[in-house]
């Protein structure tokens, strides 16, 4: 149950920030402080993805392939999906 919630948790963060970095993009709105804030963001993700979902797989004794695809099914596609959003809100 706990891990069903954090693996929840983890969806939606990524969600979040993939809207907020292709609503950056998309902006144009190219000021420092939402340019610091968005690798900040981008920074933060690729560093917590590591760490907390490839590096645990590893430590669970899976192959490197395995712990990629688990990496790329719990982390891209929240994020993919997440930038997909802004880009269909974009176009409303």
């Amino acid at each position: 149950m706990q891990a069903a919630a954090s693996t929840l948790a983890l969806a939606l963060v990524l969600v979040f920030a993939g809207f907020f970095t292709a609503n950056f993009v998309i902006s144009g709105a190219y000021t420092w402080p939402r340019t610091s804030r968005t690798l900040a963001l981008t920074l933060t993700v690729l560093i917590l993805s590591y760490e907390f979902v490839y590096k645990e797989q590893l430590a669970r004794q899976v192959s490197p392939e395995r712990a990629k695809s688990v990496l790329f099914y719990s982390c891209v596609i929240p994020y993919l999906v997440g930038i997909l959003v802004m880009f269909a809100l974009w176009k409303l």
